[in-house]
Formats: C-alpha cells, structure tokens, sequence
C-alpha cells in the first residue's frame, strides 16, 4: 500500500512500514510501478516518512519496506553520521513536508561501524577524508564498552543517532511534544531482511 494512502499519524506510518517490511520477508512484495501515479509526482512531495541511514548498497530503504516513489524522504550517509547538512536536510523535511515519523536505520555489517570498533579496540584511525566517519562512530563503540561485539555497536550506534536528533534538534523535540511525530531507532539486518526495532518515541 502506498505511504500516501495511510493517514497522518506517526503510529499508522509505523505500521505500515513494519506491514511493508514483513511483505519482504514472506516473499509478498507489492509491484510499486504498477500502484504509483509518477507524473502526480511532478507537483510536489508528500512523504510520510523521513529516514536516516547508512548509505550501505546493501540496505536500500524503498527495498527493506518495499515502498516506492514518494513515501520516503531519505538521508543517507556511511555509518548514518549527524552533520550539518545531514541535520539541515531533517529540518527543512520537517518544516516543508510535515511527515510524521522519523526513523534512524542502522543495519548488520556496517563497515563504517567496523573500522570504529577496530580502531577503539587499538587499530589506526584514518588520517584521511574518511577520518570525521571513523571517530564520530567511535564515539557509540566507546559507550557499548570494552566487550561489546560489532553488533552491539550498531545498536548502540543507532540509539545515540537517535538520542541526538531527540536533544538537539528542535523540531524533532516539538513535533514529538505536540505528537504530531513519532521517532525510531531501527537495524536492518541483512540475513534475512528483517528489521529489529531498537527504540521509540511518539509510537508503540
């Protein structure tokens, strides 16, 4: 079912996407070229969603939730990092397009998320363009802990992205205030094309 047949509000939105997900995963996949009007699409966007994630080849967002051409307004970067045009982007989706649910996806296998790891637990940090990646990921494997496998870094990882939007970013903390919003820190995992849920705000 398109994203824009689903009413406006963040718990609806949220089910969707998991209905979407689980559409993956029984091999149920709507055909989104045969449902989506794309020359409607000329006239402007009406997403529902706004999504942060990984810009890993191996987790495309319309793919994990098998939603299609204007559902979702997308921000991707390796390992998901906050930067300013990354949260510029989320402010102006907020204010402009007015979805009403954001969701932070982290997924299995990040190698942004390794190279951290391995550099907290005594590798070497890139003295590159790569290098703000590699530290701001840092970052989430130091609050995991000593003991904390890969796995537990990307939750961790995703949960401070979150934690983040939340704190920082005022639109976020308003539109989750007024619950005209509802926020999830989500990770794909790709063994399977599940998606675990890690936390939520504004939604069950």
């Amino acid at each position: 079912m398109p994203l824009r047949n689903v009413a406006h509000e963040p718990q609806a939105v949220w089910e969707a996407l998991q209905a979407g997900n689980q559409r993956v995963l029984d091999g149920e996949t709507v055909d989104v070229r045969e449902i989506y009007n794309r020359e409607g699409l000329t006239h402007g966007q009406d997403p529902r969603v706004v999504v942060i994630s990984c810009s890993d080849s191996r987790a495309p967002i319309e793919h994990v939730f098998n939603i299609g051409f204007g559902d979702a307004f997308v921000i991707r970067t390796a390992g998901h990092i906050l930067d300013d045009a990354v949260v510029a982007s989320l402010d102006y989706a907020l204010a402009a397009l007015k979805p009403n649910l954001l969701v932070v996806l982290g997924h299995q296998s990040c190698g942004a998320v390794g190279a951290a790891t391995g550099f907290v637990a005594g590798g070497e940090l890139p003295t590159g363009l790569q290098r703000p990646i590699i530290e701001k990921v840092a970052a989430s494997a130091l609050v995991a802990g000593p003991n904390a496998t890969t796995d537990d870094v990307e939750r961790e990882h995703t949960r401070q992205t979150v934690a983040q939007l939340v704190a920082s970013v005022p639109n976020v903390r308003r539109l989750l205030d007024e619950g005209a919003l509802g926020v999830i820190g989500a990770r794909y995992l790709l063994e399977d094309s599940s998606v675990e849920t890690l936390q939520t705000f504004g939604v069950e």
